[in-house]
Formats: structure tokens, C-alpha cells, sequence
């Protein structure tokens, strides 16, 4: 099955820096967290930003000097989210192209988001696979349900394959609203991408909150790759908060290493990912 890929998403939209302390939000406490993560497995690093009163913002100049930051002080390939928080008009999510990122994010649907309504209408999926395509991005398909994955098949059907010509998808399970994050659903969406999407397509898993763990394990069995981070689970076991990013990539490293799948190294990630130089 070789290496595992590990994702590191530190900070999210949702949660506050005011009920989180430890939750990275500045410039300078992503960076250091990401070499932290780095230097524990973590091959790629995926990103949203906050603004000087610590609140989600996709300013594109803040947005250029935290990839900017990243690429200068670690490896890791830099992913931003094109999601932002579910309020986000689109035009401002497309924008975030423009600070040119090794990857974005690419949801491939909407979805019920607890209480909000995650909008990802088909005209704006193609119009963001489009445009990575022609910024030579390389996209994360972001999965919620397992209709998605349909959804993703009818667009490499119509609208070709993305840059790179690899596909890799990240299943988010768990989301009030979105797939649940059991075993059998990881399993049935595994299934479905050797079924329906290309040869080679890759699979990486995120459970949200309590499903962190029977995802993580149930993705290295199933030979998928993993994410975890601040931004998916606040709770490292019960009643005991996650104290930092560092301590989730630490035992996602461990457990790829008794599985006998080892983090791969961040070259390896890109070569297998197909991010340009």
C-alpha cells in the first residue's frame, strides 16, 4: 500500500481563538506550527487564514503572505481552502486562486453544515476545476457525502481531467448533515472510488469531532491516506482537549507506522500528487 500522505488542517473557520486558545490564527503561529507538523510526518498543510481580530477572512493580500510564509520556512505543499467559511460569496472564493497555492480545495457539492447550508452550486464547480486547471493548481476534491463522488466522476466525464491529470479526493465524514464517519461509510467510499472515478485515484479521510479515530484507522486499512488537525476535532480523547496540531499529527504518524504504512515524505507526496516545481 506504501507511505501514507498526512494533511495537517490546524486552523478551520469554526471554532473561536477566545474558546480555543490553542488554536493557531496568526501568521506567525501557523508557521510555526507547520514546521512542527513537518518535522512529524505532515507532507501537506491545509489552510485557512484569519484576520487581525482572529475571525475567518480570504483576503487575497493575507492570503499571498501566508503562502509566502509557508514556502519560505517549510517542504510542506501549501493547500488553501477555496471553501472559507460557509458565508463566503463565491467570487471571493475563486479569488483565492490568485495567490497561487501548490493546491485548493474543491467541494464537490452542497451540503447541510450543522445549522448552515455549505453552497457549492455545479456552475461553480466547474468554474473552479476549470480555473485550477489553468493555473496549473492541483485540486483536493473535498467529498461530504457520497453523492459527491458521482458528481466527481460527471466532471472529469465533461470537463477533463484536472492538472497533473492525477485525482485525489479527501472524504470529510462526520458533518452534521454530510456522510457519517463509520467504518462501513469510509469502506463504501472507497468502493465507489475504485467504481467510478480513474485508475490510480487516491483517497484521503478527515472524521470530524468523535469520528477521528475509527476514520483514521479505517482509512490506513483501506490504503487511504489521512487528515487531522485543530480545524476537524478539538478532543483528543475523553475529556481531555487536543492541546496542539503537533499532538494529532504525532499520533496519526504513529498509527501510519504501526500499520506498517510510515508518513511519506513530502518529495514522494509531490511526486505522487504531480505538483509542479
Amino acid at each position: 500500500m506504501g507511505g501514507t500522505l498526512i494533511t495537517v488542517a490546524p486552523t478551520g473557520a469554526e471554532s473561536k481563538k477566545s474558546e480555543v486558545p490553542a488554536l493557531p490564527v496568526t501568521l506567525a503561529e501557523l508557521v510555526s506550527t507547520a514546521k512542527e507538523c513537518e518535522a512529524l510526518g505532515a507532507s501537506v498543510v491545509h489552510v485557512h487564514i484569519r484576520g487581525a481580530d482572529a475571525e475567518p477572512t480570504l483576503d487575497l493580500g493575507r492570503l499571498k503572505d501566508t503562502v509566502a510564509a509557508l514556502r519560505a520556512e517549510t517542504n510542506l505543499i501549501v493547500q488553501l481552502s477555496s471553501g472559507g467559511a460557509v458565508t463566503d460569496p463565491e467570487s471571493d472564493r475563486l479569488r483565492v486562486l490568485a495567490a497561487e497555492p501548490d493546491m485548493a480545495s474543491c467541494t464537490m457539492g452542497t451540503v447541510n453544515f450543522g445549522d448552515d447550508v455549505f453552497s457549492n452550486r455545479w456552475e461553480f464547480i466547474v468554474e473552479l476545476h476549470t480555473r485550477l486547471r489553468d493555473a496549473k493548481i492541483v485540486p483536493e476534491y473535498e467529498i461530504f457525502d457520497l453523492g459527491h463522488l458521482a458528481s466527481l466522476a460527471r466532471l472529469l466525464d465533461k470537463h477533463g481531467l484536472p492538472y497533473g491529470g492525477h485525482v485525489h479526493v479527501d472524504f470529510v465524514m462526520g458533518v452534521p448533515g454530510g456522510m457519517s464517519g463509520s467504518a462501513q461509510t469510509l469502506v463504501a467510499a472507497a468502493n465507489e472510488v475504485r467504481t467510478l472515478l480513474p485508475a490510480g485515484t487516491t483517497f484521503a479521510a478527515t472524521g470530524i469531532g468523535r469520528t477521528t479515530l475509527p476514520v483514521l484507522l479505517t482509512s490506513l486499512a483501506a490504503g487511504g491516506h489521512l487528515r487531522v488537525g485543530m480545524e476537524d476535532t478539538l478532543t483528543y480523547a475523553r475529556r481531555q482537549p487536543v492541546e496542539s496540531n503537533m499532538q494529532l499529527v504525532a499520533r496519526a504518524a504513529g498509527l501510519a507506522r504501526l500499520a506498517q504504512r510510515p508518513p511519506m515524505p513530502v518529495d514522494e507526496a509531490r511526486a505522487l500528487l504531480h505538483i509542479r516545481d
